[in-house]
């Protein structure tokens, strides 16, 4: 008998699948068409903009983000906004990693009402303690310093934090951790030695989320730093807009440069976000 190679018959697409894909790439133009209409624009001069706004440029100026990088002073806003939000990061990581562990792993009675309180902060505005805030660190004379920033910065990622890092110490198998006292491992040792290590993943998700809010943060950066040269990247982006005249390239030109660092870290750790977010969401 010779053999046949029979192909198996193509499954139909559902109409459901082709509206989602129709949907997602609508999405996808919805949000790129922004950014590619910025680019467009700071690679441009001033009378092409105003002439012919939604055009491509004719001649690519490429001087004009040499330029508003010297005019901004983008370079020092730079290192100013890498301190804060690194500083910030590094102790809302620590601590909101302690908080979240007690609560997820330690048991004690008010563990579910820390757990909600905590939660409960992800839903205040900041308008709503701007004004409060600034009158307090006005008499404690923190305002006009980094560290008076990142006071507030730390603040309000802690809820985002030990939310996300509960559910990842929840999704850990309890038998660990009962393995690891039997042997004579303590609470510190349990923390530093089993759960840190297990939670990297978490770690990247919590430590990228609030590593970007931070880094575009403009309205306290705004209220509470006087100095220009304490002023973060987002703050040095309203210099390019005057009381008569705004320089539109220079301006979309230095915009494109605080955003590329968050666009380039989006699109390569997309999958380990995603991923991230779902292993947390998943009690063990």
């Amino acid at each position: 008998m010779s053999n046949v190679k029979v192909k198996a018959p193509k499954k139909p697409v559902k109409p459901v699948i082709v509206v989602v894909y129709i949907l997602l790439v609508i999405l996808a133009v919805v949000y790129l068409a922004p950014l590619l209409w910025m680019l467009s624009v700071s690679l441009k001069d001033n009378a092409g903009v105003m002439s012919a706004p939604f055009s491509l440029p004719e001649v690519f100026h490429f001087e004009n983000y040499q330029q508003a990088w010297q005019m901004g002073k983008l370079g020092t806003a730079l290192v100013n906004s890498v301190i804060v939000c690194g500083a910030t990061l590094i102790v809302s990581l620590f601590f909101g990693a302690m908080a979240a562990f007690a609560i997820a792993r330690m048991r004690w009675k008010l563990s579910e009402f820390m757990h909600t309180f905590f939660l409960i902060g992800m839903m205040v505005p900041v308008h709503c303690v701007l004004i409060p805030l600034f009158v307090r660190f006005a008499k404690l004379g923190l305002t006009n310093s980094q560290g008076g920033l990142m006071i507030p910065y730390i603040t309000f990622s802690l809820p985002m934090t030990i939310f996300l890092l509960t559910g990842f110490f929840r999704s850990m198998p309890g038998e660990m951790f009962e393995a690891a006292a039997i042997d004579g491992c303590g609470i510190y040792g349990c923390f530093f030695r089993i759960a840190l290590p297990l939670c990297r993943t978490g770690f990247f998700v919590s430590g990228l989320m609030t590593f970007i809010n931070n880094w575009n943060e403009l309205l306290l950066a705004m209220v509470f730093i006087s100095d220009p040269m304490k002023k973060t990247l987002p703050v040095t982006l309203t210099y390019f807009v005057g009381p008569y005249a705004t320089n539109y390239v220079q301006m979309f030109a230095a915009i494109i440069i605080a955003i590329a660092p968050t666009v380039v870290v989006y699109s390569l750790f997309s999958n380990q976000i995603v991923e991230g977010l779902t292993t947390g969401a998943v009690k063990g």
